[in-house]
């Protein structure tokens, strides 16, 4: 989830900074610029890392009054990698899918596609309910396996409410709400980065993506610029997207990561948490 860069940069060193130690003047304006800035294809920068690596001699420029130094540094960078299994919490739930907060970033969102299925949204209540069913025909398409150890583990008044209630409401039991502030746990599927640039054709939103890929959809697309890596799986995609934008819109975020809980274990936490069940009576 965190990574660490290295960055190469021209610090200016004010006026008011020049009786300083240099060392110390060029990590005070470090850490005035960087952090909570994205970085164009690289992520969300926390802190910087360590001292400077290196420090050019400083250059006066007349009329500026400050000392520019060519810096060698390296930065704290939130930039998760795609597949990587995250905690957040749902911040915003519509039709389209549900946005998630890490409380220091929350451009994520999880479309209504890569819901666990089935799932459904609720205009009533403003909340995605996953109903879950464990027929005989679910464990037939699934060769036969037990599925009782995959069923998610409700709270203790849901699973007293489900018992009382089994003869009369009948599948209405299997409901688990996405309620607003419930921790849940994802699977980041792609990372986007969006620049917004000033053209003379209007506002272009350039979008560069990082999406998992299997190695025979990776090549051959003739209408994005895309790389792979070595041989091997998985195959990080790399596509970029230039659109025009509605001035009287808010652009696009410059970081926006797409997630899943489409697979067994994502989802709620406390859907899966069965400790309690797991534990042996009998001591």
């Amino acid at each position: 989830m965190f990574v660490i860069t290295t960055v190469f940069d021209v610090i200016r060193i004010p006026p008011s900074l020049l009786p300083e130690p240099t060392l110390q003047a060029i990590h005070n304006e470090i850490d005035k610029k960087y952090p909570n800035r994205i970085l164009p294809d690289v992520g969300l920068v926390i802190c910087r890392y360590g001292d400077c690596v290196r420090v050019g001699n400083g250059v006066c420029v007349a009329g500026d009054g400050g000392s520019h130094h060519e810096c060698k540094f390296r930065l704290v960078v939130f930039r998760p990698f795609v597949e990587e299994v995250c905690l957040g919490k749902i911040k915003k739930s519509s039709a389209e899918g549900v946005q998630v907060s890490l409380g220091f970033f929350d451009d994520i969102f999880i479309p209504a596609y890569w819901m666990l299925r089935p799932s459904t949204f609720e205009q009533k209540t403003g909340l995605w309910v996953w109903t879950p069913r464990y027929d005989d025909d679910e464990e037939d398409e699934n060769g036969g396996e037990d599925r009782s150890s995959q069923q998610p583990t409700a709270s203790a008044e849901a699973i007293e409410c489900s018992q009382e209630g089994k003869n009369l409401v009948g599948e209405e039991d299997n409901r688990y709400e996405m309620e607003v502030g419930a921790e849940i746990r994802f699977k980041v599927k792609s990372i986007n980065f969006t620049q917004v640039t000033d053209t003379v054709k209007g506002r272009q939103a350039t979008t560069t993506t990082t999406a998992h890929s299997s190695p025979s959809s990776s090549f051959g697309m003739s209408n994005n610029k895309t790389t792979a890596e070595d041989s091997g799986a998985p195959v990080r995609l790399r596509r970029s997207s230039s659109v025009g934008i509605d001035e009287t819109r808010d652009p696009p975020p410059p970081m926006h990561i797409v997630g899943s809980i489409c697979e067994d274990g994502l989802g709620l936490t406390n859907w899966w948490s069965g400790g309690d069940e797991e534990e042996d009576p009998c001591g």
